[in-house]
């Protein structure tokens, strides 16, 4: 590799280089609001297509993946960082929420899935009638 400088600083950080570049892992913000769960994954680079979010009993799993870009081999890279590859995650949900209306949203590089809570049941007064009354 050809350096510009007089001394490769590339080659003095080569130890601390990212040596595999197939663990792809994005990171992970999980909120609880008063009605609701919400997930916010960092995924830059990763197509609406190349997602899924899935929703089983008491579990949220969430997988994708992000493609190498092919390398031009007559171009001289002096330094790759990005990682690609797949990732699947996996959450256990708390009991009471409503998996027929989790939504999924991907906007500028940002995975949403919000994860309704269901209404809490609210209490209800019964009546108390007497059988006498009725004789």
């Amino acid at each position: 590799m050809r350096s510009f400088l007089g001394w490769d600083p590339f080659r003095e950080m080569a130890p601390f280089a990212v040596s595999d570049r197939s663990s792809f892992a994005p990171a992970f913000e999980i909120k609880e609001m008063k009605d609701a769960f919400l997930f916010r994954a960092d995924v830059p680079g990763v197509k609406e297509s190349d997602l899924e979010v899935h929703v089983s009993g008491s579990r949220l799993s969430i997988s994708g993946k992000r493609e190498a870009e092919k390398e031009n081999k007559t171009d001289t890279y002096y330094a790759v960082e990005r990682t690609y590859g797949s990732f699947t995650r996996s959450f256990t949900l708390p009991e009471g929420i409503d998996d027929a209306a989790i939504h999924a949203d991907l906007r500028d590089g940002v995975l949403t899935v919000l994860v309704p809570k269901k209404p809490e049941a609210q209490p209800k007064k019964i009546p108390v009638s007497s059988q006498a009354a009725k004789a």
